[in-house]
């Protein structure tokens, strides 16, 4: 995978790599591993689409945008 970054943003990586004894690839792993855990309703979404079975289920998902989180259904069903 090439990824491109601004200078400023490649020098902060760079440093944070040296001051932690990190690759620059290990940061982008883990920030990136942290920014997917978020539950959001792009994340919901993203997890239906893994998880469709063909192409017309996913178009069908990608078109909805009134998702909720497993913990919202609970709260909103009393269950």
């Amino acid at each position: 995978m090439n990824l491109t970054i601004d200078e400023s943003l490649y020098e902060q990586a760079r440093s944070h790599s040296f001051v932690s004894k990190k690759s620059i690839s290990q940061i982008v792993r883990e920030g990136l591993s942290l920014y997917l855990a978020k539950e959001t309703n792009d994340s919901v979404k993203a997890q239906l689409v893994l998880e469709a079975k063909d192409e017309q289920e996913i178009l069908e998902i990608l078109a909805e945008d009134d998702y909720i989180t497993e913990d919202e259904f609970v709260k909103k069903f009393n269950l």
